[in-house]
């Protein structure tokens, strides 16, 4: 135990910082206090320039690249979710940081926080994790600053440019089955030029890489010809049988973005919106739930999307049979990585269409059944995570 006279001195030393700490909180409050008192002081010019004990973040920016061209345009989004790792001139690992729904990876600077990763003059490399099955279309995953002392500065280091934002996009696939004694073709096209052609088993599934300049798929032969404008995802057709009707090419179609449901952050999807009965789904601004990466990656148009509430099942339908020609399908978090969905279809009590799809956080998966009449779609996951709905296509 120790000795009485030496808590004594502990608890001295203790109050007595404590008491320096106060006087210097007190005399700085006065300093402030006079400043602020003369209204000269109120936009005067900064003379002194030798103080830097501010902080900032340095940011690394990821974006998906949906014209997969490398540069940051119109058409492409940030992304959220995306791991970036930060470490010195000497290869020593100091921090990482997922980009959050804006797309930047913050990194603290300050020459005063102990705890900020970018401290001290040097090199450091910002390395952006690219996710499997994806490419950096910008070819800069990797990038290095070096910063230098600038007194005045807001933190007293800068460095000579800022980091290029960084292009991902994923390796676009086509897959499906085909039900059995169906031969089929299919044309993976360009500007209506066939980049390659595929032969597709019957009573097999298939799935396949997507050059990058293909712009639609046409598929014949067997009662399940079709065709369809591909988006920059990966796109499941589900089941192809001569079975289900398919949505002609000249049908009128309706695509249903959920923005004009709420101009708040969240409301469940009332039944007759659209002309359609909802049930257990929610419309809800991208930005509506913090830390989410899939409402965010998952919003392609306007600022909302759709979501199965609480996980659990949900579905639309219709007294009348309507078209269900595609929707755009998210995982709503990177910690359900992976979750299958299972979307079935129904023309009255006959259950036409049952398809599974692995979900990502990162991007949709463009599901694309295409059946010319349905009464009821289902919407469920195998482990009850939410599950991202954006741009319905619908034909009446």
């Amino acid at each position: 135990m120790l000795e009485p006279s030496l808590i004594k001195a502990l608890l001295l030393a203790g109050l007595a910082a404590v008491v320096a700490v106060l006087v210097w909180w007190r005399a700085r409050s006065r300093r402030k206090a006079r400043l602020r008192e003369n209204p000269a002081n109120d936009y005067a010019m900064r003379q002194d320039w030798s103080g830097s004990h501010g902080k900032l973040n340095y940011s690394s920016f990821v974006y998906f690249d949906a014209d997969r061209d490398g540069r940051y345009g119109l058409g492409d989004w940030p992304m959220a979710g995306i791991m970036v790792r930060l470490h010195d001139g000497d290869g020593r690992f100091k921090s990482s940081a997922r980009t959050n729904r804006a797309g930047f990876a913050n990194f603290l600077v300050s020459m005063k926080r102990r705890g900020a990763p970018i401290r001290a003059p040097g090199s450091y490399r910002f390395t952006v994790s690219v996710p499997p099955g994806w490419r950096s279309s910008s070819a800069n995953e990797v990038q290095s600053q070096h910063f230098r002392r600038l007194a005045g500065s807001p933190t007293g280091l800068v460095s000579e440019a800022m980091l290029q934002p960084v292009g991902l996009c994923p390796v676009r696939w086509l897959s499906g089955s085909v039900a059995g004694n169906v031969p089929a073709s299919l044309s993976v096209m360009s500007k209506g030029q066939a980049l390659a052609e595929h032969t597709l088993g019957a009573g097999a599934a298939f799935r396949f890489d997507l050059p990058d300049d293909a712009d639609a798929i046409e598929i014949a032969g067997g009662g399940v010809a079709r065709r369809l404008a591909l988006s920059p995802y990966p796109t499941q057709l589900g089941l192809l049988s001569p079975q289900n009707a398919v949505i002609g090419s000249t049908a009128p179609l309706q695509t249903i973005g959920f923005d004009d449901i709420t101009t708040r952050g969240l409301r469940k999807v009332p039944s007759g919106y659209a002309g359609l009965t909802w049930f257990n789904l929610n419309a809800m601004a991208y930005d509506h739930t913090e830390g989410s990466e899939g409402y965010a990656n998952g919003n392609l148009s306007g600022d909302h999307v759709c979501y199965t509430s609480s996980g659990h099942p949900a579905e639309f339908s219709s007294d009348r049979p309507f078209g269900f020609h595609s929707v755009m399908l998210t995982a709503a978090w990177l910690r359900c990585e992976g979750e299958t969905a299972l979307i079935e279809s129904w023309l009255g009590d006959e259950l036409v269409a049952s398809d599974s799809i692995a979900l990502s956080a990162l991007a949709p998966v463009h599901y694309a059944p295409m059946l010319a009449a349905v009464t009821r779609v289902r919407f469920s996951t195998r482990h009850y995570w939410q599950l991202v709905l954006e741009d319905l296509v619908i034909a009446r």
